[in-house]
């Protein structure tokens, strides 16, 4: 018995320091150019299929059919996704089908797999496969819209995609548009090709309260914020990508072009049934408890007079405040709550809305958010 054990003992040793010869050498090929073997590639499979699978159970799924949370997510993929998973004509780039593993035709797996797996997949990625975790971890509320966006691409043809991503804009070069002073002044090339699609080249958001308004938006709001994504200080998966490779000299000019565009009465451009607090349906929202939240506060809340900074009336800049006045009210519910989970970041301002929102309850937030979403109709 002894001497059975001490064989198996040797022969473990043998097997053992023979690996780690053959890995020392480096005579192990790691080069994609050729590929897995057919045993390679299906136990890797087999493992990151059981892994998802078990990983994802429990995960609770939103409504996923609100076309304002498809259409987010069709942006986030256009920027983030389509240069290795293609768009729905099936053209992908040289390079993506020299990789090892393939990222795979989404027209096939999508309809495989369920919505919690998609989910746990776009937001902690797959090792060793060139799929990246989601850039915010905390930021499930921009992971779930592209989990609505996957489960209709199955279905899409390329000139349906195309409107989800970009709706009625048109990247044509040589663009210009009116100015809030009347003047004729060129569409920055950065905006047609990448912000017109979700902000729009007129910066009214798309009307549907899932991206904000920017046109006449405080310039130096818009320079910090996007200094802020730049740098990793505003937490957001899609717009960190977005900013994280502009100049210097482009976040000043889509800043500058932005601030200088006419913000359009509510509504002429804000879709209302986009726009209701899906929250609580039965509780429409008052115009009048949201102006007494922004003109006073709640003093027994600790939550300060939001007019204090930011104003009610349009009217010069003096500081890098943000304008709320007609902005979406989904869109300042959303930024509300991210203040108060600590998931939104931004710039150095950002921390004094911490005090100023932790107080406000669910429906305190709704009617001020509905307040400034009205203004300057009323």
């Amino acid at each position: 018995m002894k001497r059975r054990w001490k064989i198996m003992a040797v022969l473990s040793l043998i097997v053992v320091v023979g690996g780690a010869l053959i890995v020392v050498s480096g005579v192990i090929p790691v080069k994609a150019s050729s590929g897995h073997w057919e045993i390679t590639r299906w136990f890797l499979n087999f493992t990151k299929e059981r892994s998802v699978a078990t990983h994802s159970t429990g995960i609770e799924v939103p409504d996923l059919e609100d076309q304002a949370l498809i259409i987010k997510g069709a942006g986030h993929y256009e920027t983030g996704c389509q240069v290795c998973h293609g768009k729905p004509d099936g053209i992908r780039p040289r390079l993506v089908s020299l990789m090892t593993p393939k990222p795979p035709n989404l027209k096939k797996i999508v309809p495989e797999r369920e919505p919690q797996e998609l989910f746990y997949v776009v937001k902690h990625g797959i090792k060793m496969t060139g799929m990246p975790a989601w850039p915010e971890q905390k930021r499930d509320d921009e992971i779930w819209p592209v989990v609505a966006f996957l489960l209709k691409y199955p279905d899409l043809d390329l000139a349906e995609y195309d409107v989800l991503v970009t709706g009625e804009h048109q990247k044509q070069s040589d663009q210009s548009i009116e100015s809030a002073e009347g003047a004729s002044i060129p569409v920055p090339h950065l905006v047609i090709e990448v912000c017109g699609g979700c902000h729009g080249v007129d910066g009214q958001g798309r009307g549907l309260g899932v991206f904000p308004r920017l046109a006449g938006q405080n310039e130096a709001y818009l320079r910090v914020s996007l200094e802020a994504y730049h740098h990793d200080k505003r937490l957001s998966g899609t717009m960190e990508e977005i900013a994280s490779r502009m100049s210097p000299t482009e976040i000043q000019e889509i800043s500058r072009y932005y601030s200088r565009l006419q913000p359009q009465p509510t509504n002429r451009s804000q879709n209302k049934k986009g726009t209701v607090n899906r929250d609580h349906p039965e509780d429409p929202p008052s115009f009048e408890r949201g102006a007494r939240i922004a003109a006073d506060g709640i003093a027994d809340q600790d939550v300060p007079a939001c007019a204090d900074c930011h104003a009610t009336t349009r009217k010069p800049f003096k500081n890098a405040y943000p304008t709320l006045i007609g902005q979406y009210q989904d869109y300042l519910e959303l930024q509300i709550r991210l203040f108060q989970n600590r998931s939104r970041g931004g710039s150095q301002s950002a921390n004094l809305m911490h005090a100023a929102v932790d107080g406000l309850k669910p429906d305190e937030i709704r009617d001020v958010c509905f307040y400034y979403s009205e203004l300057p109709e009323r």
